[in-house]
């Protein structure tokens, strides 16, 4: 049975390419990832150029694939392939041509290798163009070659056309395709991390279109809520209004969710994560003025818990305790009945991080990252009287266990 996307992207063993356009004729080949990144290298640049722009070209070519595979970006429109041999759409891949000794030296050692933005997580979109013919908003390589002869590194030549704010990921795990789509129908009374995915894509595609119903909690229950939100959904984009989630169904949702997110364009609002591997301890209380990597993790777990929850307004992450900030830790504290002074002390800490908490456990968007340091030890803090969120607003006032304190 096939298995949800990954938490984290990954390099596939082998890559299914169509010879052609997406809606043409041509042949699907089925080759190893790093063969078909030796194909394209060897189609779109020269092996004589300076080794730094050969570097930044393959991992151009290596994270914008990556990203097709991430976002299933063609299977999400029906197509039986991953990406196409197509420069309209894609990169330059040939059937049965030569590979160049240098670039296959150089894949053999990279492929495994590629772009983000940081803090986000969906490999790059790193689109190109030759720079000379056809001129676009990512790499241009004829204009890469001419940083390196000019003595630029690659990185430097990548950061150029593609921003400062990226970063390399090493080592990516090697595995096969892993399609979402779990190979059954999802229906009413069905549960488990299918139906989590299904309540998280909804909830956010609901943003853009506002006519399907939120699902509050996401709880990976497909009860009547989640029922009312696949039907709309279906009506809305002229599917079988039945309520079950069939393959049809689930790859609208996915195709619309990469498509809100714009995750295979190179400008995008991403899928993010807070990477921070600081050994520093969380401090007691934070407000209003701080400013710092605590900081920046408290923002990073408001923003994850308002894709879920409504009433937590979305935060930037510039590690800067502002008006914003404040404003999101009370709405916390308002949902968990603490006291609502825009401060995060150990309680209201351990309030917020136990809903991030049960999000990262049960939807594969998200991956738990938070360094240790800063993790609240939750036993203790239910110990003392916090206790799990019960999927509804609290409203100021209300009377439960969690006592009074920040």
């Amino acid at each position: 049975m096939p298995e949800s996307l990954p938490i984290t992207p990954y390099v596939p063993q082998y890559i299914t390419v169509h010879l052609g356009a997406p809606g043409s004729d041509g042949e699907n080949v089925t080759v190893s990832f790093p063969d078909y990144v030796k194909n394209v290298a060897s189609s779109e640049i020269y092996p004589t150029w300076a080794p730094a722009a050969l570097r930044a070209n393959i991992l151009a070519i290596i994270s914008f694939a990556l990203n097709r595979v991430y976002t299933e970006f063609y299977p999400s429109r029906g197509y039986p392939f991953n990406i196409t041999s197509s420069t309209a759409y894609d990169q330059k891949f040939i059937k049965g041509r030569n590979i160049f000794e240098n670039i296959s030296r150089l894949v053999d050692e990279m492929f495994n290798t590629y772009i983000r933005r940081i803090g986000f997580v969906e490999p790059l979109a790193a689109k190109f163009c030759n720079g000379t013919t056809v001129t676009c908003d990512g790499l241009s390589q004829w204009g890469s070659q001419a940083m390196a002869e000019e003595g630029a590194d690659y990185l430097s030549i990548l950061r150029a056309y593609y921003g400062d704010n990226i970063e390399l990921v090493t080592n990516a795990p090697v595995r096969g395709i892993r399609y979402s789509y779990p190979g059954y129908p999802i229906r009413r009374y069905d549960s488990g991390e299918a139906v989590q995915r299904i309540q998280v894509m909804l909830n956010r595609i609901s943003r853009d279109y506002p006519a399907i119903p939120k699902i509050y909690p996401v709880d990976g229950i497909f009860g009547p809520a989640t029922e009312a939100a696949v039907k709309r959904f279906q009506e809305i984009f002229d599917l079988t209004p039945d309520g079950i989630v069939g393959n049809s169904t689930w790859y609208k949702m996915v195709f619309l969710y990469v498509g809100v997110l714009d995750l295979a364009e190179l400008i995008s609002q991403g899928q993010t994560y807070y990477p921070g591997s600081s050994g520093q301890a969380f401090p007691r209380v934070l407000a209003e003025g701080a400013r710092g990597e605590p900081v920046k993790v408290i923002q990073y777990v408001l923003s994850v818990v308002s894709e879920f929850y409504d009433n937590i307004p979305r935060v930037a992450i510039d590690g800067i305790f502002g008006p914003a900030t404040k404003n999101a830790v009370i709405a916390v504290q308002r949902m968990s009945g603490l006291t609502q002074d825009g401060v995060m002390g150990v309680r209201t800490w351990a309030a917020l991080y136990q809903l991030y908490a049960g999000i990262v456990d049960t939807v594969s968007t998200y991956t738990n990252v938070i360094p240790e340091a800063f993790r609240p030890d939750l036993p203790d803090s239910q110990a003392t009287g916090l206790t799990q969120y019960p999927g509804r607003p609290m409203a100021l006032g209300s009377a439960d266990e969690r006592g009074a304190a920040s």
